[in-house]
């Protein structure tokens, strides 16, 4: 683990939060707060950043203060986890948790946001609500364990990967075991590491990027290219050739914080990108059938949509069936030995060929070969928020709220309530 202490630009806003005592480990920071001062100041949820903005003109800090301000507000227990590196506004990177409900619970519910960056947006305003707009209240009877923004460095900077450019969900494999291959990704790998600041090389290199897909249409190249591969740092869907500091930080967190008695846990990962627009999608993962997908059959019945993963796999969800290292699947093993279901909300944004795609590989190119401060590189970040965060206020309104019945119901059945 990568040692964290707390910083100067941490306590900037910490005085919004008076604490008790701060307690610093190697690898994360407690803070613990004093009840009675929030009786001194007023807690109005208007006030929060994520209430206050329009989507496009949030940050990370702010919705960093807003989670834990809610967090603080209703008596969670919060805990950081500085990231080693600076956000795109110099800023401290951390991912926090809080924890809510009763820790004596045997059934817990795990809720993790930003797994890819700029994803985070939309993950963190959910949990943030939740926090503020449900019975989180130890005598609930449940365990909540809020893991936000697990990919802190994605989210600052609105991109989709890390700081090493992995995708966090092709980065959850064996590296002791010889990495998958991907044969297909080879073929096309230049399509995504040509140096375009060139205008000849830009068009033909657009030329090329045209046949491919009209030789192999697009929905069987990009699922060649989103099955991942572990050659090339400078590709997409690229999953690195060691446990990113995100894998690392959430294996952590969970030995952290969900208490061994813990005997059944229903985790979700919190997602956008993928699927029709305004749709949010419940998909359960894996790379086989296990019981956890037959739990949450029980709990959502025809609302979940199930993905099984394996080479050479397809999926009608726009979701890739071919990937290996699958957050999903690294929960599903790593809790083997508990009553354990995993699940994802992914909410579909707008038409992938025509504006996901484009808006990714304008971004990859920017990191690849340009300069995100520039004008240019401000343009291309702010298509790509409007990707994966769109601002249109019926969309906001209804990812909000089916992620919060989605939560709801999962909460009801940890608690055996219909």
């Amino acid at each position: 683990m990568i040692a964290g202490r707390l910083q100067r630009a941490d306590t900037r806003f910490l005085h919004k939060f008076p604490a008790r005592f701060l307690i610093l480990s190697e690898t994360h920071v407690f803070l613990a707060f004093r009840p009675e001062n929030s009786l001194m100041t007023p807690f109005d949820s208007a006030d929060l950043p994520i209430f206050r903005l329009a989507p496009g003109q949030l940050t990370y800090s702010q919705l960093r203060a807003s989670f834990l301000k809610a967090a603080h507000h209703r008596g969670a227990r919060l805990h950081s986890y500085p990231h080693p590196l600076k956000g795109v506004e110099n800023e401290n990177l951390c991912t926090d948790v809080a924890i809510a409900g009763d820790p004596d619970a045997e059934k817990w519910m795990v809720v993790v946001s930003g797994t890819h960056g700029v994803e985070g947006y939309y993950g963190s305003i959910c949990q943030t609500r939740f926090l503020l707009e449900q019975d989180i209240s130890p005598s609930a009877g449940v365990g909540i364990l809020f893991i936000h923004l697990i990919n802190p460095w994605g989210t600052s900077w609105k991109r989709r990967v890390n700081e090493d450019n992995m995708d966090l969900n092709r980065n959850y494999v064996d590296f002791d075991q010889p990495l998958p291959a991907n044969p297909g990704y080879e073929a096309v790998h230049d399509l995504f590491a040509t140096d375009i600041r060139d205008a000849a090389r830009r068009k033909a290199r657009d030329v090329r990027w045209r046949q491919t897909v009209q030789e192999k249409g697009y929905a069987a190249l990009m699922n060649i290219v989103e099955a991942g591969q572990y050659r090339h740092r400078d590709g997409l869907y690229y999953g690195g050739e060691k446990p990113s500091w995100s894998n690392i930080t959430l294996h952590k967190i969970l030995k952290d914080h969900l208490p061994a008695h813990a005997r059944e846990i229903i985790s979700f990962d919190l997602h956008t990108g993928a699927g029709q627009f305004g749709h949010p999608m419940l998909m359960a993962i894996a790379e086989q059938d296990y019981p956890g997908i037959t739990r949450a059959r029980s709990i959502y019945g025809p609302w979940l949509y199930t993905v099984i993963t394996g080479a050479n796999n397809a999926s009608d969800t726009g979701i890739s069936a071919a990937a290996t290292g699958y957050t999903s699947a690294a929960m599903i093993k790593l809790f083997s030995d508990r009553k354990f279901t995993q699940l994802v909300v992914e909410c579909g944004t707008y038409d992938s060929q025509s504006v996901g795609q484009p808006a990714l590989l304008d971004d990859h190119f920017l990191h690849l070969h340009g300069d995100p401060a520039s004008a240019e590189g401000k343009k291309i970040k702010q298509r790509l928020l409007d990707f994966f965060f769109p601002a249109d206020p019926d969309w906001q309104a209804l990812v909000q709220f089916r992620t919060r019945q989605i939560l709801e119901r999962a909460v009801r059945a940890l608690r055996n309530e219909p």
